[in-house]
């Protein structure tokens, strides 16, 4: 993406002595930046941002980034913006906004509800799903679950990586896990919770995605991914009993966990929400 930069007024980024004969006219350069990273900071003109020390050493020590190089920085509520470094260190690496390369933009508001699974798996699992657009990951624990812990701060770590990497303009929220009762007494009811059965008893993921929110009359959706061997039967019963939820099948075969729910967020995508948009750089 092209940006124009006048050299008069950036002369020290690019190396130039304050004596050296700089052309009048604005010059445009094709910049662009290696890097892209997720900050917390208000985003406006001329505004200066401190990288965290790990943030510091990917830009300088891993990236080899220097006084001069861009980046893209985002907040997920003003847009993705291109700033110069100013100050290369490798434990508090500076940054100055030069411009708005991406005004923020509604994104489809898709929730996925999970039962936990092992470790790598789990990681692969927010992964893909944050490059698929979720909004918000909650893990949930059931009957079958295999895990006892989980650790919501790597999650969080994860899904902001993978929100930098695909170019979204948000980072979803990773909720603290709940016992599978209280996960559906708090559930807001005017969302439709889409369960995936892997029992084959739902209906078919087409006919339930393929209907409009102004046809049924719900918020947008959620998805819900039980555990590796499924949800029990009790579960299963109790999950049919609510007005919220429809349940979902995937077809004849049974899926991984993170297979079932990636499928679903990718045909969620596709027929309800902008998997049929272009990009937007």
């Amino acid at each position: 993406m092209a940006f124009l930069i006048t050299l008069q007024n950036h002369h020290r980024a690019y190396g130039l002595h304050s004596h050296a004969r700089l052309p009048t006219l604005p010059l445009m350069i094709n910049v662009t930046p290696k890097i892209r990273l997720f900050v917390s900071n208000v985003l406006c003109p001329e505004s200066t941002i401190t990288l965290s020390r790990g943030q510091s050493h990917y830009t300088v020590r891993v990236m080899r980034q220097g006084a001069g190089d861009h980046a893209y920085v985002f907040n997920g509520r003003d847009g993705e913006w291109l700033a110069r470094i100013e100050d290369a260190s490798k434990s508090a690496c500076r940054l100055v906004l030069v411009d708005q390369s991406r005004p923020q933009l509604p994104e489809p508001d898709i929730w996925l509800a999970f039962a936990p699974i092992k470790k790598t798996r789990l990681d692969f699992l927010v992964e893909k799903a944050v490059e698929l657009g979720v909004s918000r990951l909650s893990p949930v624990m059931t009957e079958r679950t295999d895990v006892s812990r989980v650790n919501v701060e790597r999650l969080s770590v994860t899904a902001m990586e993978a929100a930098e990497q695909c170019e979204r303009l948000s980072v979803p929220d990773v909720d603290t896990p709940l016992d599978l009762k209280t996960f559906l007494s708090s559930w807001p009811v005017d969302r439709r919770l889409c369960v995936l059965d892997e029992t084959g008893q739902g209906a078919p993921i087409t006919q339930v995605f393929g209907v409009s929110f102004a046809d049924t009359g719900v918020a947008p959706d959620a998805i819900f991914v039980g555990p590796e061997g499924g949800f029990s039967t009790v579960e299963l019963d109790a999950l049919r009993d609510l007005p919220f939820v429809t349940l979902v099948t995937l077809g004849p075969r049974v899926l991984r966990a993170e297979t079932a729910a990636l499928v679903a967020l990718a045909c969620w995508q596709t027929l309800m929400g902008d998997g049929c948009e272009n990009r937007l750089r």
